[in-house]
C-alpha cells in the first residue's frame, strides 16, 4: 500500500478505498469535497499510471462525481489534479454552488477552511460511505 502524503491526511478524513484509490473527505464544510488518491507509489501525474489504472481511476472518479451530484445537486462539480503543493497524484472533486463562499473563483485560498462539527462529519461520512458501499467496489475504513 502506498503511503498517503501527510499533508492530505492532515487536511482530510480517510473514508475508505476503491480497487485503485483511497477516498478522502476534505475537512472544509464550505464545500462538499472528496479527493481520490491512487494507491501507487511515486505517481505524480495521470500519464504515469499504466493504461489499466488510468481507466480504473476514471471509473472511480465518475462514481464519486455521480454520488456528489446525486447527494448535493451542485450548480457545478469541479475536478482538479493540481499537485503544486502536494505532488502525490490526487484528484479533487469539489461541489460548487453559485452562492458558495468562493463562487465563481477557484476554492483555493479564497476563504479559510470551516471545520465540520463532529456530528456533521459523522453524518456526512455515513451518507457517503453507505451510498458507495451500496454501489459496490468500495470498502469503508
Amino acid at each position: 500500500m502506498a503511503a498517503i502524503d501527510p499533508r492530505l491526511l492532515e487536511d482530510c478524513q480517510l473514508l475508505g478505498h476503491f480497487p485503485l484509490c483511497h477516498l478522502l473527505l476534505m475537512k472544509d464544510a464550505n464545500y462538499p469535497w472528496l479527493i481520490l488518491v491512487p494507491d501507487r507509489e511515486g505517481i505524480r501525474e495521470l500519464y504515469q499510471l499504466d493504461e489499466a489504472d488510468q481507466q480504473q481511476l476514471m471509473r472511480e472518479s465518475m462514481r464519486v462525481s455521480r454520488l456528489l451530484a446525486e447527494l448535493f445537486q451542485p450548480d457545478k462539480l469541479n475536478l482538479a489534479a493540481l499537485g503544486n503543493v502536494v505532488p502525490q497524484l490526487h484528484i479533487h472533486h469539489v461541489v460548487r454552488y453559485r452562492h458558495d463562499a468562493a463562487w465563481p473563483a477557484p476554492v483555493w485560498g479564497r476563504v479559510p477552511p470551516r471545520p465540520y462539527s463532529d456530528d456533521q462529519l459523522d453524518d456526512l461520512r455515513t451518507r457517503l460511505t453507505t451510498a458507495l458501499i451500496a454501489a459496490g467496489q468500495f470498502q469503508r475504513c
